[in-house]
């Protein structure tokens, strides 16, 4: 019986689907769905074509590999078809489990025939690509193409510097044709894309296609601008070489050609060994500074390879095992704001649930507004959704192509529009700095949102110094209610031995060192106290410029812009920070409760003494010292008349050094600046005891 009208129809727009999709990755370099979307169109084709053998015609997307050569290049006929490996779909360890049992059945193994040995390596996400050398000179590079005729990319190819122009070694092939996959790697993907914008250039979209459109430039120039890296994991053509016994050796002998191999590989027996493999590299996959989508098993032996053959499209021999999916389709049902523990504003978009890393998605973040704005995201939008591990799932890209008419007359999603020019958690005003990304509520001190990470800055031993107050403690105060700000803290009907005492992990002797720490922090210097407000931009050493300037809080709290950048080193846009927080007016209520209960910050006299050898020099402290904590060596700086910077900048007269010492010791050699031990800073003291 033939095949319905139905399902003929089915499979005629299954096809027309897959050529656009196909034409949009492989020649365009611009994929329009994930990888997920397409292969479930793919399969949702074979089964039909494998129930209705009719349907199944010669240009079908299923009977070739996907993709065409670009007319501006020149067409590379491969003597050996570059063909795709079967997907196994099953993201769980019976993947590997399946494999083997397919590959012992066709090989008529019985149940207690020793296991199979399988060469294991990564499935890389790039642009598959064909070396060709001759006496071992690079004499082509080609894409893959339909499989059977690719495209002359050998200009491109040479600009990248992994890959050999010679191979190396005594024994050199008189033809080698190298399989491998051009990608680019993370860091160098966002390296790239940071100087573009820099440059006020385009940016790349992902890794992927940066490495597709590098490879497919028509200018060498544009390629060689762009790092690419290489990995090989097969051949094609060979002639003048006794091929190595087995896969495992293929690669160990193109690694002694000076070609590069992934070192993620392995060769292991059985289904056991694959789930290991499989395993492994899942736990390591976000690790890795490259995109993989999973991993590649095949039979190690090249008899047996041999004797198991090719199916039409692809080997029986190999496998390729997906991962869970890192991005998926979905619609986008709504925008929210939630605010973060920073007063940091961010958008969330509500999703139509879907399955995507593993988990079930329900919302994504969108990062800011300036990203809605560039990706263009509107309610009502079918978008792209990545997770990656861990990773919080985003809004990676909207399909435009399926926006409905009615979004599209939308206009552009704004977060103060949304939220009405207020904090969503406390109502509060909100901000933008000039020249950052992100909005943020002003009410630090006051915010729900912010509660937690406003107690445990205030607390800290850098600031007012509550010992005890740690964040299992704090976690406790704030779901309980018992503190709704930094003022609640001194509040003895919500802050005492008996409510203490009742939390978990509490006893009454630790409720009772607790309520006298917090007391004993109410006698504290100005500096900490302006410290512990948390005002964004405000760190220790700018808060002991203050409390000098100022003498007390209320003058700090009245002053203007002007006043305030008249301080050392306060800047416009320190200056704004300061006074945009007292004025938002639930900061200043909490302040009048602060001291109403007693809270008091004491100016300190400047101690720079008669030989102040320091005056007017600025230090930065990096690393351990031998002797000296960081504020012991602060004071004995601030005593002799100096400034200590958190920062290294051109205006940084000296950075001392001690172990472990990291970006900031670089920064200051990248800028000429002095740098000296505790030994030296002693001798500038001139205090060598």
């Amino acid at each position: 019986m033939g095949a319905s009208r139905e399902a003929a129809e089915r499979a005629g727009a299954l096809r027309d689907e897959i050529e656009r999709h196909d034409f949009a990755y492989y020649v365009l370099d611009a994929p329009i769905v994930p990888d997920a979307e397409y292969d479930r169109l793919f399969r949702e084709l074979q089964a039909l074509e494998a129930e209705h053998p009719e349907l199944s015609i010669p240009d079908s997307p299923t009977q070739r590999v996907g993709g065409r050569p670009l007319p501006e290049f020149a067409p590379v006929r491969h003597a050996v078809p570059m063909l795709s490996i079967k997907t196994e779909t099953d993201t769980g360890p019976s993947g590997a489990i399946n494999f083997d049992a397919r590959v012992r059945r066709a090989l008529g193994l019985g149940e207690d025939a020793p296991a199979v040995e399988y060469a294991a390596e990564l499935k890389f996400d790039g642009l598959a690509i064909s070396l060709r050398y001759e006496a071992g000179i690079l004499a082509r590079a080609a894409t893959r193409g339909d499989g059977e005729t690719g495209e002359d990319v050998t200009q491109n190819v040479r600009t990248i510097h992994r890959i050999p122009l010679r191979l190396r070694g005594a024994a050199i092939p008189e033809l080698l044709e190298v399989r491998g996959e051009v990608f680019m790697s993370r860091p160098d993907f966002e390296h790239y894309n940071a100087r573009q914008r820099e440059r006020n250039k385009p940016a790349l979209v992902n890794p992927r296609n940066g490495a597709a459109g590098s490879i497919r430039q028509l200018d060498p120039k544009i390629a060689a601008e762009r790092p690419l890296s290489f990995y090989a994991y097969g051949l094609g053509e060979v002639s003048g070489w006794p091929l190595p016994d087995s896969h495992g050796g293929v690669l160990d002998a193109l690694e002694k050609f000076g070609i590069p191999v992934c070192e993620h590989r392995t060769v292991t027996l059985g289904a056991d060994g694959l789930v290991a493999f499989h395993a492994r590299i899942l736990a390591l996959r976000d690790a890795l500074p490259f995109d993989i989508d999973g991993v590649v098993y095949k039979v190690n032996s090249r008899v047996l390879q041999e004797r198991l053959g090719f199916s039409t499209r692809e080997p029986r021999w190999a496998v390729a095992h997906k991962y869970p999916a890192q991005e998926e389709l979905t619609e986008v049902l709504g925008i929210e704001v939630q605010v973060g523990r920073t007063g940091k504003l961010t958008p969330v978009a509500r999703l139509r649930p879907v399955f995507v890393g593993g988990v079930t998605v329900t919302n994504a973040t969108l990062h800011n507004e300036d990203e809605i704005r560039r990706k263009d995201v509107r309610v009502g939008d079918t978008v792209i959704v990545r997770r990656a591990g861990d990773v919080i799932p985003e809004v990676f890209a909207v399909i435009k192509e399926r926006r409905p008419k009615y979004v599209g007359q939308q206009e552009q999603w704004s977060l103060a529009k949304a939220v009405a020019d207020r904090c969503p958690a406390c109502q509060s005003a909100i901000e933008r700095a000039e020249g950052e990304a992100d909005w943020r509520c002003t009410a630090g001190l006051y915010c729900p949102a912010q509660r937690k990470q406003a107690i445990l800055h205030f607390a800290s031993r850098r600031a007012l110094d509550i010992e005890g107050l740690g964040e299992k403690l704090v976690d406790q105060l704030v779901e309980q209610d018992l503190v709704r700000s930094v003022a609640d803290l001194y509040d003895a009907d919500r802050i005492n031995v008996e409510a203490l005492a009742d939390l978990e992990r509490m006893g009454e002797k630790s409720a009772q060192n607790i309520v006298e720490a917090i007391g004993k922090s109410k006698d504290t210097t100005l500096a900490r106290l302006i410290y512990a407000l948390g005002i964004r931009n405000v760190g220790e050493a700018t808060a002991r410029d203050l409390a000098r300037h100022f003498g007390d809080l209320a003058a700090l709290m009245t002053a203007d812009v002007e006043e305030l950048q008249r301080v050392r080193d306060v800047g416009p846009v320190v200056a704004e920070s300061i006074a945009r927080f007292f004025a938002e007016g639930h900061n200043s209520e909490v302040i009048a409760r602060l001291e109403q209960a007693g809270v008091r910050g004491r100016a300190e006299p400047r101690q720079a003494d008669a030989r102040a050898v320091l005056q007017g020099l600025t230090f930065v402290l990096t690393g351990i010292l031998p002797t000296l904590s960081r504020e012991e060596a602060a004071a004995l700086i601030e005593r002799k008349g100096g400034k200590v910077s958190g920062s290294v900048s051109k205006k940084t007269d000296y950075v001392v050094a001690g172990e472990d010492a990291g970006s900031k010791l670089e920064k200051a050699r990248a800028l000429g600046v002095a740098i000296l031990s505790e030994d030296g800073l002693r001798q500038l003291l001139g205090n060598s005891s």
